[in-house]
């Protein structure tokens, strides 16, 4: 009689446990449904930081680019300045 005993109560345990398991994925679906917006949200956040961050990048390469081509410009226009100055010298020696 033992034996149909456990048979019983193996059922009744299982039965609980099988009910402990559907509550627990119904709550992580009601967890996860909950927190999409929120997630969205941060993804949007991200999105929008990338999207400055690489603005800034682009502003400063431009902004670097200009810069150099000045000093280019102006070390151009010095060197040239330099040489003609220096070449009444040379024909005056």
């Amino acid at each position: 009689m033992g034996k149909q005993h456990n048979k019983v109560i193996k059922r009744s345990r299982r039965k609980q446990y099988l009910k402990r398991k559907k509550e627990q994925v119904k709550a992580t679906i009601a967890a996860s449904k909950s927190s999409k917006p929120a997630k969205k949200t941060v993804k949007k956040a991200a999105k929008k930081a990338a999207v400055k961050k690489t603005a800034k990048k682009a502003a400063k390469k431009a902004a670097t680019k200009v810069a150099k081509k000045a000093v280019k410009k102006t070390a151009k226009k010095a060197a040239k300045k330099a040489a003609k100055t220096a070449a009444p010298k040379k024909d005056a020696e």
